[in-house]
């Protein structure tokens, strides 16, 4: 690929910041540059299930990449979009820093004819600003920045991925992001950060969805009633023995979010299925509710049970890689004149895979907002030269 000149290296000094407060003024400076970035972004819309779109806005993001020195290489994808890697070379040698983060959306193509892209009320509205595409803009402004400072180099070398699948599942990436996490010192997740007060994720729910299938036996509802086997009435009962495996206090949560069953209401229904949503806080809670899920026995022994599925995003532990991570970054967020607060979520995310692995991982480090997935999904303009600078500074002494 080409190299290309930046849009924005004539209104970039060469010269460093002198200390942390200096490097947010950088960023204080060039904010409508970062927001005019987002804007560009969502406009190019990325659903999942859309390859075409999706690799639209990869060619778009990895021309961004490349103007400002990354070596650009595209992982294949047959169903969904190409995941895109850019390698940063620097001034050291060692295990890179990997930005981790993702180009599709959850929104349907044309989402942004009724919901437009626009700034309003101190932030930038539109679907897929806050999740992630303002992310992605905060990675390239810091790189760029960065590389700016220091001479056309970072300082150590940086694996940026985005990958084009994560919000529905990660199948198609999840190796590319597990082999580039083993080969990197640390893993920087640009989430966007939790409530308006920016808190970062130190740790987050494994996520897993199963399927339960009930097979009984079919008769005429008025004819034959009592030669009949309720698939139904089995999953009900299935469903209420689920629901108890419910712990709140412990953070473990299961919903029977898609129910089917029967054919006519006349027919006792013979088959019927649902599909568990599963939330757990640990590795060991999940292996336990695995264990329940797949030990579930018929109430009525004239039906059969299936159980299908498994846990597919491991939890994201608040270990010690992720506890020292977030300590880094809560000494700089102070250095910029705030402080910096951590949270536990409940939704999963690339880091979790990471953070499995015992790399070190810190997430929710991209932008400040609120409504993810959600007409009113917006991100706060005011926020983004600091979560750029501590991005910036993070990456520098990481």
């Amino acid at each position: 690929m080409m190299k290309k000149k930046s849009n924005h290296t004539k209104s970039l000094t060469n010269a460093a910041p002198k200390d942390a407060r200096d490097c947010l003024r950088y960023f204080e400076k060039r904010r409508d540059e970062i927001v005019e970035t987002i804007q560009r972004l969502v406009e190019i819309e990325s659903p999942s299930d859309i390859k075409q779109a999706v690799d639209r806005l990869g060619t778009v993001v990895a021309g961004r990449f490349d103007a400002i020195g990354g070596k650009v290489k595209f992982h294949s994808a047959q169903k969904v979009g190409n995941h895109l890697q850019v390698d940063f070379s620097g001034h050291a040698s060692g295990k890179p820093v990997l930005l981790l983060g993702h180009l599709d959306t959850v929104y349907r193509l044309g989402a942004i004819s009724k919901m437009p892209c626009r700034v309003a009320e101190g932030r930038v509205w539109g679907p897929g600003v806050l999740d992630m595409k303002s992310g992605i803009a905060l990675m390239l402004h810091a790189l760029e920045a960065l590389r700016t400072w220091h001479g056309n180099r970072l300082l150590r070398p940086i694996t940026v991925l985005l990958v084009s699948d994560e919000e529905v599942g990660s199948e198609s990436s999840r190796k590319i992001t597990e082999n580039l996490a083993r080969q990197s010192a640390a893993v920087l997740v640009l989430e966007p950060a939790y409530g308006l007060k920016g808190a970062v994720k130190t740790a987050r729910k494994g996520v897993g969805e199963y399927g339960i299938k009930i097979t009984g036996k079919a008769a005429h509802s008025g004819l034959d009633f009592e030669k009949g086997e309720s698939a139904v009435i089995e999953l009900a009962s299935q469903i209420l023995a689920i629901s108890n495996m419910v712990d709140l206090k412990r953070g473990i949560t299961l919903n029977a979010g898609i129910v089917r069953g029967g054919t006519r209401s006349n027919v006792i229904p013979a088959e019927a299925s649902a599909f568990i949503d599963v939330r757990v806080p640990t590795m060991k809670d999940a292996a336990a509710i695995d264990k329940k899920l797949r030990n579930l026995r018929p109430v009525n022994p004239h039906c059969k049970i299936e159980v299908l599925g498994a846990i597919n995003r491991p939890p994201m532990e608040r270990n010690a890689g992720i506890i020292g991570l977030y300590k880094k970054a809560s000494h700089i967020a102070k250095e910029l004149g705030w402080n910096l607060d951590e949270a536990a979520v409940g939704g999963g995310s690339d880091g979790n895979f990471t953070a499995a692995l015992g790399i070190p991982t810190l997430d929710g480090l991209g932008a400040v907002g609120e409504g993810a997935h959600a007409n009113h999904e917006s991100v706060v303009i005011a926020e983004l030269p600091r979560r750029a600078a501590l991005l910036a500074r993070l990456i520098e002494t990481t």
